[in-house]
């Protein structure tokens, strides 16, 4: 067996928990290979920041892989909570020995490195996934199996935590406090921890159905995103390979979720942000507020040249257009097609963001549908102007899309074959 793979392919909020919630009916794992609980999805009435959202499905198994980086407290605060509402996870979540720690201090550090750069600052969420990234890289942070040797883990912390003083000042913090409350923490975790290499691995052999959760999306990956308005780990396809321990070849279909105009949050570059009142509509209309902070999302036209290069570079098999109803009442609907530097198109994202604040964006500009789409169940059941903007979405970058989300409801998403011939 492989593993089918679901990834954001713009800025995030793209919709993911809606399609893995779907799929994960037909899965026996739904496992997470990076992030952190930076971001977040409802699904029914379910929030999930951390925890993968496969977990819905009573019969499903969640995995916390290798390439996350856990705030063991908000874990269990996640899973009291999803446990409170009558979802049992009890025998059927687990999480990777090999797990790098997000304690306290890194999200107090968080905070400090934000102030530190001003104006320039980043816009993160403050949850100390950056800093822990970077303890990880330098090779100082802590993993889920030191917890297990008690000594060895407070020499290691008190270590890391004294760095951070000496680069940050002497911030307020309870070192001694800390280490008491993870030794009783790394107690309560041993029976969620495991080898999540042989584990899936022994999955994958028995022919078990895995899913993978992506976190983020293409545009805030560490190396292709808007570097460095982005997150500090892996979001492609190779984030799975390295936040799982999986080959390339175990991965069967990569899904990308694309939604049906573009939104992002915190700082960095927008190319078709629209600060108008398409902006507005799409935010209000779109209710466009992170499930984790609760921030404003900023909003604007559908970009398919920052699509080009997620397809590119994640090689998706198919497509999941999500929000597409929001589009309903809008008289007509702009695509960006093409980026222009002094009248000459640019051949591709361009990494520089110098090169793309002087970009002038290329729009297409299509009619819209102006009726509500959230009734259809089939893609007969669109109107064609909706069903044009789809198909003209899937030519220019040459993936079918096949699941259309046309409402907010489990049951509002539309299943098709194949691309459109409109």
């Amino acid at each position: 067996m492989s593993a089918t793979v679901v990834l954001g392919s713009q800025w995030g909020d793209e919709g993911k928990g809606k399609l893995v919630d779907i799929l994960s009916a037909d899965f026996d794992i739904c496992a997470r290979c990076a992030g952190g609980n930076n971001a977040g999805h409802t699904i029914v009435t379910f929030a999930f920041h951390l925890l993968p959202s496969g977990l819905v499905n009573p019969q499903c198994t969640g995995l916390i892989g290798n390439g996350v980086v856990v705030h063991i407290p908000s874990f269990f605060a996640e899973l009291d909570a999803l446990q409170a509402q009558g979802l049992d996870c009890t025998g059927r979540l687990f999480i990777s020995d090999r797990t790098q720690i997000v304690f306290d201090f890194h999200q107090i550090v968080d905070g400090l490195k934000e102030v530190e750069l001003g104006g320039s600052s980043i816009g993160t969420t403050k949850k100390g996934i950056g800093p822990a990234y970077s303890s990880k890289a330098s090779r100082s942070g802590l993993r889920v199996h030191h917890l297990f040797d008690h000594e060895t883990f407070a020499a290691k912390f008190r270590k890391l935590v004294e760095g951070r003083f000496k680069r940050y000042g002497h911030f307020e913090y309870d070192t001694e406090g800390e280490i008491l409350r993870y030794k009783e923490l790394a107690e309560r975790l041993r029976p969620y921890v495991i080898d999540s290499v042989v584990y899936i691995h022994k999955a994958l052999s028995e022919g078990k159905k895995v899913l993978v959760e992506g976190a983020n999306a293409l545009m805030l990956d560490i190396d292709f995103g808007t570097y460095p308005f982005v997150t500090s780990s892996s979001t492609t396809v190779g984030g799975v390979c390295t936040g799982l321990g999986i080959p390339p070849k175990k991965i069967g279909t990569a899904i990308g979720v694309i939604k049906a105009y573009t939104t992002r949050v915190g700082g960095g570059p927008f190319p078709t942000e629209q600060l108008n009142d398409i902006g507005v509509h799409l935010q209000e209309v779109g209710r466009e507020f992170g499930t984790t902070t609760g921030r404003r999302r900023r909003c604007g036209w559908l970009d398919l040249v920052v699509m080009k290069h997620s397809c590119m570079i994640n090689g998706y098999d198919s497509l999941n257009l999500t929000k597409l109803d929001i589009l309903d009442d809008l008289d007509e609907i702009k695509v960006a097609v093409k980026y222009l530097v002094d009248e000459k198109e640019l051949p591709g994202f361009p990494a520089d963001l110098e090169v793309l604040a002087k970009v002038d964006v290329v729009y297409l500009t299509l009619p819209g549908w102006k009726q509500s789409i959230v009734s259809a169940r089939s893609i007969d059941d669109l109107p064609g102007n909706c069903q044009k903007y789809i198909g003209f979405i899937e030519r220019f970058l040459g993936v079918p899309i096949e699941w259309i989300g046309v409402g907010p409801g489990r049951e509002s998403m539309v299943k098709k074959v194949g691309m459109l011939a409109v």
